[in-house]
């Protein structure tokens, strides 16, 4: 039962910033269902991409290089990621990666696309 602990949603929160919702555990059985996410909500118009890991339980390496191929695809588009809602584990783990350096984190939506703006103008 791959990625039967794992549900990805996307939306919309602007015509140029798009959100990806993570449910779950993120491993190497993510791929398929994050890439097609990502492919799914990209394009021309968007320069945001914001990451919701505010129910994501669990990531393990396989996960967070995921994440760094995700941020590989962001930035040949010219997109900005941010990501909301991580636990304290999550942050500690995107710390001592120094992931947190490319995927910028905030506590709320409303956080991230306030910095996000403030830095486009």
């Amino acid at each position: 039962m791959l990625n039967a602990d794992l549900t990805i949603t996307t939306r919309t929160i602007r015509p140029d910033t798009r959100a990806i919702d993570i449910r779950g555990e993120v491993t190497r059985f993510a791929e398929t269902k994050l890439m097609d996410a990502y492919t799914g909500i990209s394009g021309r118009e968007v320069r945001v991409i914001l990451l919701n890991f505010k129910d994501m339980t669990y990531m393990n390496s396989s996960g967070i290089g995921l994440l760094i191929t995700l941020l590989i695809r962001a930035n040949r588009l010219e997109q900005t990621l941010v990501g909301v809602g991580l636990s304290e584990h999550l942050q500690r783990i995107f710390e001592l990666t120094r992931l947190h350096e490319a995927i910028h984190i905030y506590e709320t939506e409303e956080q991230a696309l306030a910095a996000v703006a403030s830095q486009r103008q």
